[in-house]
């Protein structure tokens, strides 16, 4: 379930002026933004507590520097690459493996299947960290794999905390890179329309899409402006899960999973 909208509680006067007003203003709004993930001038003037020409000049003004950018014209506004960029920075300065171990470790224990950390590069995924399951059948280690993103939960859950142009960015074309079962996606317009239903159901499955015997769940971890900064999932044997309502099930404790490693994100070093 999605939080509601944040409305700005109004600001004392700035001691120095406009200046000082706006500039905090374009900050809130690159947070509403990044939270919200897509807004118009009518919500953010809202969620700001100002005239729709003062969203509609700030939203212009971010657009201008790449921090937002629109789909289409008059349409909603959307993270830009300027700040996927930025958080792109930020994320090679954390140490994402380290925030994220004591995590897995819960999901694994809470769900006794294994636990998994990866970060997407270009149409890949790459496995960084991963806690086994304690049972004698399991998913084993990942680290270090490497997996098209299409074919796996984590990847696809990635793909839908990108923006619609980053996505046509990385996947110019109407066909997928070949994946290692039958059962991937072949077909950028099929990968659309799962991340469509990723974006609203809030996590990602994977029925033997990139391993057989295997499936799994995932969500996107977000850095504090909403950018997807790597992917968390659990991952079992299908002969164990036996249906995607079985490994479904997982979803809720990967979801919480993604909400302790924000908290620790969010808290003072």
């Amino acid at each position: 379930m999605s939080n509601p909208p944040r409305r700005r509680t109004p600001a004392a006067p700035a001691s120095d002026g406009a200046t000082s007003t706006s500039v905090d203003n374009a900050l809130w709004l690159l947070q509403l933004v990044g939270e919200h993930q897509a807004l118009r001038v009518a919500e953010a003037a809202d969620l700001l507590g100002v005239a729709r020409s003062t969203a509609h000049r700030l939203l212009t003004a971010l657009r201008r520097r790449g921090f937002v950018m629109q789909d289409r014209p008059n349409g909603a506004y959307r993270p830009g690459p300027a700040l996927y960029e930025i958080g792109l920075a930020a994320v090679s300065r954390i140490d994402i493996r380290r925030v994220a171990r004591p995590v897995l470790e819960h999901i694994q224990d809470t769900t006794q299947e294994t636990a998994s950390l990866a970060v997407l590069e270009g149409t890949m995924v790459r496995f960084l960290d991963c806690v086994e399951s304690p049972r004698s059948v399991r998913v084993g280690n990942r680290i270090g794999v490497v997996r098209p993103a299409h074919a796996s939960a984590v990847g696809k859950a990635i793909l839908a905390g990108l923006s619609d142009a980053e996505l046509d960015r990385r996947y110019p074309g109407a066909e997928l890179p070949p994946a290692t079962t039958s059962a991937a996606l072949t077909e950028v317009a099929a990968l659309r329309a799962e991340i469509a239903v990723v974006r609203t159901q809030g996590y990602a499955l994977n029925w033997e899409e990139s391993t057989d015997g295997v499936c799994a769940v995932a969500v996107a971890l977000r850095d504090t402006v909403g950018q997807p900064l790597a992917g968390l999932g659990v991952a079992a044997p299908s002969s164990r899960v036996t249906s995607l309502d079985g490994i479904r099930a997982f979803a809720p404790a990967v979801q919480r999973g993604a909400e302790m490693v924000l908290e620790r994100l969010r808290a003072p070093e």
